[in-house]
């Protein structure tokens, strides 16, 4: 059974709540990551503790779990001309580096005569996450 401390593989399949796949590793190289290390979800790494080698399982992740409610202290309003014209329209996704060399989504959600409202709320925030996983393996 696996535990904190212990390196795991895993193979999964992320889901929207009406089903929608979003991501999954199946085919690829396993997630590799030590259990209890912060360095997924924490309710996802609960979920997994105790799992054995070969064992499969579902859960759902609750907003809070995962990438958060949307906040609304998260919109922010811009003049239309810092925007590229080709991001003009709602729903466009714009990328901004951050400090630490990570490209961030920022999404158009609204567009107002010379003003466009943009949300800074990651693309899954307010979103229940359905993991299907596989331990691969666990040293």
């Amino acid at each position: 059974m696996i535990e904190n401390g212990q390196k795991i593989s895993l193979e999964y399949t992320v889901f929207l709540e009406d089903g929608t796949q979003i991501d999954s590793n199946i085919g690829e190289a396993p997630l590799v990551f030590v259990l209890g290390a912060h360095q997924v979800f924490p309710a996802l790494e609960i979920s997994l503790l105790g799992m054995k080698i070969g064992e499969c399982k579902q859960f759902t992740l609750k907003p809070e779990e995962a990438y958060g409610h949307v906040v609304k202290d998260a919109f922010r309003e811009v003049a239309l001309e810092t925007i590229p014209e080709g991001f003009r329209k709602v729903g466009a996704v714009l990328g901004i580096q951050d400090p630490n060399g990570g490209v961030y989504p920022i999404r158009v959600h609204q567009i107002q005569d010379e003003k466009v409202v943009l949300d800074f709320n990651h693309p899954l925030a307010g979103k229940s996450l359905r993991f299907d996983v596989k331990v691969i393996d666990a040293d």
